[in-house]
């Protein structure tokens, strides 16, 4: 029997044993010799990578491996996980904080980058580690992590009018529960300035039994307009469970943009950036930025060249539809907003 929670506005029913998406997280691969074994890939292991990875370990969960292709070392999922002796390389230009994110900390736990909307840091765990994370080495130690915790920062938001939209991050926020979410909610939606809440997350795509009834239910008890932002690279990762997912949230009238990130052999071709757009359109989600790299330490080998992004994006505006083709973006610290590229 379920137990019913009640949080402010927000009543919801909490299971009474741990979650599904909850026992996938805790059961996902860390290793990556059981990573290459299950994808009969083992001949890796002699030099193409390296698994002591002291602040950024292998994670990813088995969902998101069985979308792989078994025996492809050129699998493009399995490239975003799998950690390479490149990630060694110094590169001139790519640093540990790119995009100067110390700078625009307004208190603890608050980024403000651009007028109106402030980020929330509200977890530094994800349930994938994404070989080219922007926040590898961001200092989530120093970012609140109980509730309570977070009542100063809160009190700064409160007290700014112009702030109208919240932004969720991480780490991914997602990886909180229902009920923690539930309680930010309450306390975001009490201060009257605030309109809209935004959730940057990756769950849908890697773990998409994340997305349950109880979850949209929460999402729709709030007073506040809320948008999802996923995060897929490439068409293979909209499939089975995930496809679902996407379908269950935009079907229920929750506004759900994609954005990617242009990667050297996951998704620097046309026909792969064009079969995502036809399959996040067909679930309702709607393509909306393909960014260029960030240039972070350890991330050179899937950088491409800005040149060859603008030749896909105007390839893909003669097959595809507006709607469907992503704005092509690259951020600028200091920049008012991001710069559009094509």
């Amino acid at each position: 029997m379920l137990n019913k929670l009640e949080t402010g506005s927000h009543s919801f029913s909490s299971a009474t044993e741990t979650e599904r998406w909850q026992r996938e997280l805790a059961s996902a691969i860390r290793d990556p010799s059981v990573l290459l074994g299950e994808l009969k890939l083992l001949k890796l292991l002699e030099d193409k990578f390296f698994d002591k990875f002291a602040k950024f370990p292998l994670l990813v969960p088995w969902d998101y491996v069985r979308r792989m292709e078994s025996g492809n070392p050129d699998d493009p999922l399995l490239k975003q996980v799998l950690p390479l002796s490149e990630e060694n390389q110094v590169v001139a230009n790519f640093t540990s904080d790119p995009l100067l994110e110390s700078q625009f900390r307004r208190a603890e736990g608050i980024l403000q980058k651009y007028q109106g909307r402030v980020l929330l840091i509200l977890t530094g765990t994800c349930a994938i580690h994404c070989r080219y994370c922007f926040r590898k080495e961001y200092p989530y130690r120093d970012e609140p992590r109980r509730l309570e915790d977070w009542e100063k920062s809160l009190t700064v938001i409160r007290e700014d009018e112009t702030i109208d939209e919240i932004i969720l991050s991480g780490g991914d926020p997602l990886v909180l529960t229902d009920r923690r979410l539930g309680e930010m909610f309450q306390l975001l939606e009490e201060i009257p300035h605030l309109d809209r809440l935004r959730i940057h997350t990756r769950l849908p795509i890697v773990l998409p039994t994340r997305i349950t009834n109880r979850f949209i239910n929460l999402l729709h008890s709030t007073r506040l307009k809320t948008i999802l932002v996923v995060h897929a690279n490439h068409p293979q990762e909209i499939v089975g469970e995930c496809e679902s997912a996407l379908r269950m949230m935009t079907q229920s009238g929750i506004t759900v943009l994609n954005q990617s990130v242009l990667l050297e052999g996951v998704n620097d071709n046309v026909d792969a950036l064009e079969a995502l757009s036809l399959q996040l359109i067909a679930t309702g989600t709607i393509p909306y930025y393909l960014h260029q790299l960030d240039p972070v330490k350890g991330t050179a080998h899937f950088g491409v060249d800005v040149e060859s992004g603008i030749a896909i994006i105007r390839e893909l505006r003669k097959r595809l539809p507006g709607y469907a083709v992503p704005r092509y973006v690259q951020e600028q610290p200091g920049k008012l907003h991001k710069t559009v590229l094509a």
